[in-house]
């Protein structure tokens, strides 16, 4: 009895380590960061809008793909139709793949880790070859599930969270400056709202809908079986999201306190940097750099095994292997293309993204109370999708172009919560109200008299 305990203790270790591990990359060190800078003394209520994207939502996704017994995202979506599983699939595994999510994790590791200890001229030739060297070590490690899993999971994230560790305690100990600090104009309004969009960027919500799968796996590899799946990924899932919030909220708090002695950087990326020089001085540079690298590395890892898996589940004619190519080749072409461009067009995409795996998140986990009608599902996409298109233009570059302005601005007016970013909101709850209401009228038609 208690070697069995032992081992589910161990177990639920380790799966904790590995749900940490695959989603904690690049933007969970430098979103938090930069949100605490233009947040200021207004930090408290925008952390808490940043924490329902950045750590309840991906426990939910993973919850919602253990519960439906998914096997993929299609499989989440499929109740909708089939084309339409795929097409989110596809999209959302090119998003944090080749398209955005894979390529920051090295343009990040490069701009913080690396390019700091290159002159000028070698800036262009050394971004190729860390790039080239990061993917094809990613690609290695991700040819096995067993291997993702024993080197996430035992080795990386450990090494991670201990460097952590060792920043957040020394800053905690010798702070910057108090956290009664100047407010950026996006957040003297709305402060929760825009923590909540800025939870957008880490990308975790959409990620995880897809890892998932292979921690759902990974528990299976350990002898799980039928309930004990689910349960073992519920409590790992909460003690990796306990451990992510905490960090999170140190992050934003080491930005708030940092505006006591710099400006507000470009990005997030950047001010850590210079909170850690200033901590640190040289070795700083060294530890950002080891940092950030192991960070963004354990995350690229879990993207290109779930690429691979869900690719070659609906694909099958192309196997694994060859869709693990395609991540690490079509990542390396984009990673360098460059980090700011990489996080300035990856914003209306996110936001096109996020309502519909948000509102599939939430259906799956109350499909039970609906019988999984497929009417429910199709409506409330159908009511979800003009105001997601619209939300994703909105945060387009192109948007204040004097032709397109004045539709946003009507948008933003009369619909609720669209000035908000959050404009599928109402129209979701139409679509799923009309839907239950029609599975209602036609599960009575058919009952007998």
């Amino acid at each position: 009895m208690q070697q069995s305990r032992r081992k589910q203790y161990g177990d639920l270790l380790l799966m904790s380590s590995l749900i940490f591990g695959m989603f904690f990359g690049a933007g969970n060190l430098i979103f938090p960061v930069q949100l605490g800078q233009m947040a200021g003394s207004n930090w408290f209520i925008a952390t808490l809008g940043f924490l329902v994207t950045g750590t309840v939502v991906p426990y939910l996704a993973m919850l919602a793909v253990s519960m439906t017994n998914s096997e993929s995202v299609y499989d989440i979506a499929k109740p909708v139709a089939p084309w339409f599983g795929m097409a989110l699939l596809f999209l959302i595994h090119m998003t944090i793949g080749p398209f955005f999510g894979t390529p920051r994790t090295a343009a990040t590791g490069f701009t913080m880790g690396i390019a700091p200890f290159l002159p000028e001229q070698w800036q262009t030739l050394g971004m190729v070859a860390f790039s080239f060297v990061f993917f094809a070590l990613a690609f290695v490690l991700s040819i096995t599930d067993s291997r993702v899993t024993a080197w996430i999971g035992r080795y990386l994230t450990p090494v991670l969270i201990l460097l952590l560790v060792i920043i957040l305690a020394v800053a905690a100990f010798n702070p910057m400056g108090n956290l009664q600090q100047p407010v950026s104009e996006m957040y003297q309004s709305h402060t929760f709202m825009q923590g909540f969009l800025d939870g957008y960027n880490t990308m975790d919500g959409i990620a995880l809908v897809a890892l998932a799968v292979s921690v759902v796996y990974a528990v299976r590899g350990l002898g799980y079986r039928g309930a004990a799946v689910s349960k073992t990924l519920a409590k790992a899932g909460l003690f990796s999201i306990i451990l992510e919030a905490i960090i999170y909220t140190a992050l934003i708090v080491l930005g708030v306190s940092s505006l006591a002695i710099m400006n507000p950087a470009e990005n997030g990326g950047i001010s850590l940097m210079a909170i850690i020089n200033h901590y640190f001085g040289t070795f700083g540079s060294v530890l950002t750099g080891v940092l950030v690298i192991l960070a963004v590395f354990t995350t690229a890892v879990g993207l290109f095994s779930s690429f691979a898996h869900d690719m070659h589940l609906i694909f099958p004619q192309f196997s694994y292997n060859t869709w693990l190519v395609v991540s690490a080749v079509g990542s390396f072409a984009t990673a360098n293309a460059g980090l700011t461009n990489i996080i300035a067009w990856s914003v209306p995409v996110l936001m096109f993204i996020y309502p519909f795996v948000l509102a599939l998140i939430v259906l799956s986990l109350t499909k039970r109370f609906f019988g999984g009608a497929p009417i429910v599902y199709q409506l409330t996409m159908l009511f979800v999708t003009p105001s997601a298109c619209l939300d994703a233009l909105a945060a387009a570059p192109f948007a204040s172009t004097p032709v397109l302005k004045p539709l946003f601005d009507a948008y933003h007016q009369f619909v609720p919560f669209a000035s908000d970013g959050l404009g599928w909101v109402v129209p979701g709850l139409v679509g799923a109200g009309l839907g239950l209401a029609l599975a209602y009228f036609n599960s009575s038609k058919n009952e007998p008299a």
